[in-house]
């Protein structure tokens, strides 16, 4: 019989894991030669084009490649707890990386960019959408980000019990999403009236926006950090830099993103 090592069995429970959560698994087109060379990077779904241009750029600049994990956040921190592998984790907002800090799977972070929520409706808002309090408006079919697995899912869920008005928008709800992409192809398909998504992923010709009020604003900064388990700490630590340099920060604003910090959004805290 063959037996196989610690490290062999890990490598499979993460493959499966990755194929059972649906997650992509992307790698840059510049193979650095061994296994010293490469970082594995947990990054939110809604982060990939940035991420994925941000990898390209900091292979090229260091010789190092960057292998992403593309998912919900829930998911990701999942797999970091079982795997303990892995460089980096990128999440959509504060409040996920504060849970795989809780959990001691991060260490302190540094920030890049925010992503800002919006009211997202069907071209020419047929539905007479005006405000978040119009999700609980019976007959309508909204898609959110799921509470457990996005950011966003989570936040909108928070601003409808602040509305006292969750259970009515559930009862509405036809697709929880486990990343934000399942929410953006749900308005792109017209399968949903509205949803709540991040201004970076509009598509102007299926979509009209709906800025959340002022006092509604459910703007998150993006946080990312080094694993407490990386065997890479030195490269680990440069692909953090970089994302948080201001090489990375223009990227981010090029994929429609605010640049971290900015005084329009001075009022939102890490």
């Amino acid at each position: 019989m063959v037996s196989m090592s610690k490290n062999a069995i890990a490598l499979v429970t993460l493959a499966l894991l990755l194929f059972a959560a649906g997650c992509t698994t992307v790698t840059g087109d510049n193979t650095a030669a061994g296994d010293d060379a490469t970082l594995l990077v947990y990054s939110g779904a809604g982060l990939k084009k940035p991420m994925t241009a941000i990898g390209e750029a900091f292979t090229e600049k260091y010789g190092i490649d960057v292998k992403y994990t593309f998912a919900g956040s829930g998911t990701l921190i999942a797999q970091m707890e079982l795997s303990q592998k892995g460089d980096a984790f990128i999440p959509g907002g504060t409040p996920d990386y504060r849970i795989a800090q809780d959990k001691g799977l991060v260490g302190e972070p540094g920030y890049a960019a925010y992503h800002v929520p919006v009211i997202v409706v069907a071209k020419g808002n047929p539905k007479n959408i005006a405000s978040v309090d119009d999700f609980a408006r019976p007959g309508l079919k909204i898609a959110l980000g799921g509470a457990n697995t996005t950011a966003i899912g989570r936040a909108g869920d928070k601003l409808f019990r602040a509305h006292g008005i969750l259970d009515a928008v559930e009862t509405n709800v036809i697709l929880r999403g486990p990343t934000i992409n399942e929410v953006v192809v749900a308005m792109n398909m017209g399968t949903a009236d509205a949803a709540l998504i991040t201004l970076d992923m509009v598509n102007p010709e299926t979509m009209d926006t709906i800025a959340l009020a002022q006092e509604d604003s459910l703007t998150l900064i993006v946080p990312i950090g080094a694993t407490t388990f990386t065997e890479q700490p030195d490269a680990a630590q440069a692909f953090v830099e970089f994302v948080t340099s201001d090489e990375g920060k223009a990227i981010f604003v090029d994929h429609g993103f605010p640049a971290y910090p900015d005084p329009a959004y001075a009022g939102v805290e890490p």
